[in-house]
């Protein structure tokens, strides 16, 4: 497609770039969003710009009361209500643009369980505490003024095959999703659910280990890479069949998953890519398990392991962190780095079990040289306002526009608002990175073909989309691609971002100055070529980004079939 007037489109874009001067921050800022109510313990992005943030619903009432008419809760096997309503909200929709929310119903306990967001856009949960174990939950996505969506709970027969308390879930290139894990469960399976494949598959290493929110990332051949306690291997999900174990990270003394609570990212995947990477950061000593038990709280890990899984014979390369972290929310953002937010600095992932909380904000940029264990860690100095502690029971996403939102922080059995060192936090903040300081308005790419604002935009495997978009200075040359995750208990599930192959042309565009029209330059079209299969982009809703430099554009949602 050509352009043919775009006078005006060009002005705005120009008042865009260059509007308003302010004093740029070093390294962001951070501000206030709003008090919602209820406690976000787990927290998803869906294609409509709604952010879909829950609790666990047996513990007494939120600080969200239904409006009038709304139907209020009824669960006899609840702990605190029994026979009695309950007509308090346990999950939020957070409308991002409009920066409003409403209040969601869920019935049975939702404490510590996992989800993701099925090919369709629909956000599938499951699993969760008492009545709530074999629960599975839907949530189709709302868009534009529709506020009628709500949480709808299967019944039986599509129930989980397993109890499924702290589990992991991850999609798959089928369009499933696995279910691995949980409390007392060293076994895995499937969802969607049939007659006759609800069945339960043991997987012996996590009773080794740790069943308790596994990192699984799927690799780029297909199979999934499994972390628990400070081990992982390489599984054959499809052949029930360990392909390869890998080395121990640590001397065996250090613990990465909960309670311990460290963090894992699958590393953004190049384009047509021959190998994978994960970053493990944070977690704690083994004993730290004993010690909060006793009223002690010692050191949280400063030390991450980076692991390139696709080696024949790969070791891991040990990195460190700028300050110690437990219960931290590591987050892809659009331009390939790595945010680091949330947690402490010391004790483990539990009630009243860490004592000091790590407010700071560090950036890891993957792609630079290894020049020592802390080269490739950025601590971050916000401008605005200092962000609430983010303890137990926290969490964090990617918006759209490239901020990062966090939630949540319950360390207490219920919620708890005074004389305690940590309150229980119902409200949600946002970390604009410095790519979004005012300092780089020139650099920051403009999509506006198509537009952000026209919903998804349907794309296939192998095809090609083409992006029409304005930079002032530059010449913006990457496409990244970003699944939004489910994040809970320091860990993103699904989380995922690709770079994709482009080519960028300049786009001839016109601006009327007096009675001639001159070439206006900044205009650019961009070929981007489409992931080539469903294990590298397994099918469903992604963000995609133009990114100049570091300097990532708003993004637009694609979506992959």
């Amino acid at each position: 497609m050509k352009l043919r007037s775009f006078h005006h489109l060009a002005l705005l874009l120009l008042l865009a770039a260059y509007g308003g001067i302010a004093p740029a921050s070093a390294g962001g800022s951070w501000a206030f969003l709003k008090n919602v109510g209820v406690s976000g313990m787990h927290m998803q992005l869906l294609h409509t710009d709604r952010l879909i943030l829950f609790d666990r619903t047996n513990v007494g009432p939120s600080n969200l009361t239904f409006p009038s008419g709304h139907p209020c809760r009824l669960n006899p096997q609840d702990d605190w209500f029994h026979n009695t309503t309950d007509c308090t909200a346990h999950s939020v929709e957070y409308n991002v643009s409009s920066n409003t929310f409403r209040g969601l119903s869920l019935v049975t306990d939702t404490w510590c369980s996992s989800g993701h967001v099925a090919p369709d856009g629909t956000l599938v949960q499951n699993g969760g505490w008492k009545d709530g174990t074999r629960k599975i939950r839907l949530l189709r996505a709302c868009g534009g003024a529709d506020t009628s969506c709500d949480w709808a709970e299967q019944s039986a027969p599509v129930v989980l095959a397993a109890d499924r308390w702290y589990a992991t879930n991850q999609k798959l290139p089928d369009g499933r999703a696995i279910i691995v894990g949980g409390i007392g469960q060293p076994s895995y399976e499937f969802y969607p659910k049939t007659a006759t494949n609800n069945i339960a598959f043991a997987l012996p290493f996590l009773g080794q280990t740790d069943t308790l929110y596994p990192f699984v990332h799927l690799n780029i051949d297909g199979n999934l890479f499994i972390f628990a306690g400070n081990r992982a291997i390489l599984f054959d999900y499809t052949r029930d069949v360990i392909v390869r174990n890998y080395t121990m990270l640590g001397d065996g003394s250090d613990l990465r998953t909960n309670p311990n609570a460290g963090s894992s990212v699958l590393l953004p995947l190049k384009p047509n890519p021959t190998e994978a990477e994960v970053l493990i950061c944070g977690g704690t000593k083994a004993t730290a398990n004993d010690a909060a038990a006793h009223g002690h709280y010692p050191p949280a890990l400063t030390t991450c392991g980076r692991l390139k899984i696709t080696d024949e014979n790969p070791t891991w390369v040990v990195e460190e962190m700028p300050s110690p972290r437990v219960m931290g929310d590591m987050l892809l953002l659009p331009n390939g780095e790595v945010a680091i937010v949330n947690g402490a600095i010391d004790g483990l992932g539990g009630w009243e079990s860490a004592n000091n909380s790590n407010p700071t904000t560090v950036i890891y940029r993957p792609d630079l040289p290894f020049q020592g264990p802390t080269s490739r860690f950025e601590q971050q100095s916000p401008a605005g306002i200092t962000p609430r502690p983010r303890m137990y029971h926290s969490s964090a996403a990617l918006l759209r526009d490239g901020r990062v939102v966090v939630g949540g922080s319950n360390p207490h059995e219920f919620y708890v608002f005074e004389n305690t060192k940590f309150p229980t936090d119902v409200t949600l903040e946002a970390f604009s990175p410095y790519y979004l300081d005012v300092a780089n308005n020139g650099l920051r790419p403009n999509i506006f073909n198509p537009s952000p604002k026209a919903g998804p935009v349907k794309v296939t495997y192998r095809g090609k989309l083409k992006l029409q978009f304005f930079a002032r200075d530059g010449v913006p040359g990457s496409v990244t691609m970003v699944a939004p995750a489910y994040t809970t208990h320091a860990f993103s599930q699904n989380q995922r971002q690709l770079f994709l192959t482009v080519d960028v042309k300049p786009l001839q565009a016109f601006k009327v100055n007096g009675p001639d029209a001159m070439p206006f330059p900044g205009f650019y079209e961009a070929t981007v070529d489409m992931p080539a299969t469903p294990i590298l982009a397994p099918p469903g809703y992604y963000m995609l980004f133009v990114v100049n430099g570091r300097i990532p554009s708003q993004g637009i949602w694609v979506h992959i079939q």
